[in-house]
């Protein structure tokens, strides 16, 4: 009986400071989430505008100074230039082959000043045939109250077909 107060003291008081170091829950109104999403989903559809028509600069002015690109069958890219540097010569190639890439369904989830947005995608040819589909994440912070992305991933579903024999 003398252990059992004490016991019990002690359990309480872990309880009580265990959420000490925990961050409280969003308080963001749904209308504020809602004006977020909106422009998290607006912000990829750009991207993917700029990327058909070559407008490198536009889809970097997207990304924090430090953002991390992991494209699919290519090595991880960090920072602007690098990302730059990637995207001038992958929308090139794309232009040069008659590709466009399309965004299908997505999802976005926020948590304060951090988001995530994901989601398929297609590559069509100049006849409209898909040639690819794939998805992506993207994660994005506020900065200055502006969403840029500091994360971006994409990947195949499938391999690419083999060249054909010439």
């Amino acid at each position: 009986m003398r252990l059992t107060i004490p016991m019990l003291f002690i359990s309480f008081a872990l309880v009580v400071t265990a959420g000490c170091g925990q961050r409280a829950p969003t308080t963001q109104t749904p209308t504020a989430l809602a004006a977020d999403e909106a422009v998290i989903r607006a912000a990829t559809v750009s991207w993917t505008e700029a990327y058909n028509a070559g407008e490198v600069d536009k889809i970097v002015a997207l990304y924090t100074e430090d953002a991390v690109l992991m494209p699919a069958n290519a090595t991880t890219l960090t920072g602007r230039a690098a990302i730059k540097d990637f995207l001038t010569k992958d929308t090139a190639a794309a232009k040069a082959a008659g590709l466009t890439e399309k965004i299908g369904d997505s999802d976005v989830g926020i948590s304060g000043d951090l988001a995530w947005h994901a989601g398929t995608s297609s590559v069509v040819d100049t006849a409209g045939k898909s040639v690819e589909t794939g998805k992506y994440i993207e994660i994005w912070r506020k900065v200055d109250g502006k969403w840029l992305m500091i994360r971006d991933i994409w990947n195949d579903d499938a391999p690419p077909a083999p060249e054909p024999a010439k």
